[in-house]
């Protein structure tokens, strides 16, 4: 399929700011949940329950928004490879962001009984829905805007929605615990849920002005559109998007201990201070400014599988050592595990964005390549948290959940071999079995 005519450098800045800000957001909000449920929703939401089940409850409603994702991204990878890519970033941008407003609308047990829970995990469904259609489109209309050269590096820009997201959360709930006092789990909690509706308005400003992108563009020009691209992604891609999801396994699932059930486990278990670990956490954040970046360049220089192979193996060194900081009930050995397990997971992350869309064609991109990362979430980032108190609560230690990373980094690494190999830019062409 031939590359359109070299798109303008304010287009292309335009359309690489649009997908970050929208990542931003999205992930705000994501992340915000998963915070909360760690801190608050245990007893709001489940009072009945004992602190250690409540936990668990907490964390299965955290799961059901990551099973949600891999349905957002088939839904909004039809639409994204049939309409475009515009159009569908704005549905889960709107999606999202309701739903996060209305979480932070909901009343508790104390006032609904059995009906708040359900509603709370209804809304977390929804939630993954819209996130699991976001990262496709974001990723490849930053990628898609982008020279073959520097796949890498742009399809890692809409990437750190997910450090700055973290960052805005992470900031927004210690602002917010700051000024509530000890009313925090009665209110304040609720405010930077509330909140989404400026970054929703922010959102749909910025996306409303990009314009399509040009690889998708070219597809509508020469009548290649996938009538099914979902189905078609299925049937000819399937190790692809198999090893796409599997790659994800020593990324994701470490990630989500690493920035949500650390909080469970660090105030519980260690009582080491909520706001010193949420300031580790923002400190973490605003490294992988910088490193998600880099390791996304890196990736263009020195080839996706080389650095995302690096990252596996750092992940699986660093399991026990990071437990072992944590233990020490030090604030800076604690400061010191958090950040660096944030720079480990983003020499995967940098380059995870081109590694997987260049798997797949222009006109099945969306749903191929979303379908495999936001299948990780079922096996990875949506049990890890959930695993992890389990083996806590049964084992009463950490070096189970030590493991468990270990086991993650070794299935990644099989999954890296396993999948087709690429040069970077590289991407297959896919005829369209029948023109839209």
């Amino acid at each position: 399929m031939p590359r359109p005519s070299t798109p303008s450098r304010p287009d292309r800045r335009r359309a690489v700011i649009a997908s970050t800000i929208g990542t931003t957001i999205e992930w705000y909000d994501f992340f915000l949940y998963g915070t909360i449920a760690a801190l608050v929703f245990p007893h709001l939401f489940f009072p009945g329950s004992s602190p250690s089940a409540g936990v668990l409850e907490s964390f299965s409603t955290l799961f059901v928004g990551f099973a949600a994702r891999p349905v957002g991204a088939a839904i909004f990878g039809h639409f994204g490879d049939r309409i475009g890519r515009k159009a569908t970033l704005v549905t889960t941008l709107l999606l999202m962001g309701s739903a996060t407003v209305l979480i932070g609308l909901l009343p508790g047990y104390a006032t609904l009984g059995s009906a708040a829970p359900l509603l709370l995990t209804l809304l977390r469904i929804v939630q993954g829905i819209g996130v699991g259609g976001e990262w496709g489109g974001s990723v490849l209309m930053a990628m898609e805007w982008g020279s073959a050269k520097r796949r890498g590096l742009m399809a890692s820009l809409p990437q750190l929605g997910v450090p700055l997201g973290l960052l805005l959360s992470t900031g927004m709930v210690k602002l917010c615990t700051s000024i509530s006092g000890g009313e925090f789990e009665n209110w304040g909690w609720r405010v930077p849920f509330l909140f989404s509706v400026v970054l929703i308005g922010i959102g749909l400003w910025v996306r409303l002005r990009v314009v399509e992108s040009p690889e998708f563009a070219e597809v509508k020009k020469t009548g290649t559109v996938e009538r099914q691209p979902v189905w078609t992604a299925v049937r000819k891609y399937p190790r692809e998007i198999l090893t796409s999801a599997f790659i994800r396994l020593s990324e994701q699932a470490p990630f989500y201990l690493f920035i949500t059930f650390v909080l469970t486990y660090g105030t519980k278990e260690l009582a080491l201070p909520r706001a010193e670990l949420l300031d580790d956490t923002l400190i973490a954040a605003a490294v992988g400014l910088v490193t998600v970046p880099l390791f996304g360049h890196l990736s263009d220089r020195f080839g996706r599988r080389l650095v995302y192979g690096v990252g596996i193996v750092c992940t699986g060194l660093y399991a026990f050592p990071y437990f072992a900081l944590l233990d020490t009930r030090s604030s800076g050995m604690a400061m010191l595990a958090i950040v660096v397990s944030l720079v480990v997971h983003d020499i995967q992350y940098g380059p995870q964005a081109a590694l997987i869309a260049e798997s797949f064609g222009t006109n099945i991109r969306y749903s191929g390549a979303g379908l495999g990362y936001q299948l990780a979430s079922v096996i990875a980032g949506g049990p890890a948290p959930l695993i992890a108190a389990a083996v806590l609560q049964s084992t009463g230690s950490s070096t189970g959940i030590s493991w468990y990373i270990v086991g993650c980094a070794v299935v990644s690494f099989v999954a890296l071999m396993l999948m087709p190999r690429r040069a970077p830019g590289e991407v297959p062409t896919v005829a369209a079995s029948a023109q839209a």
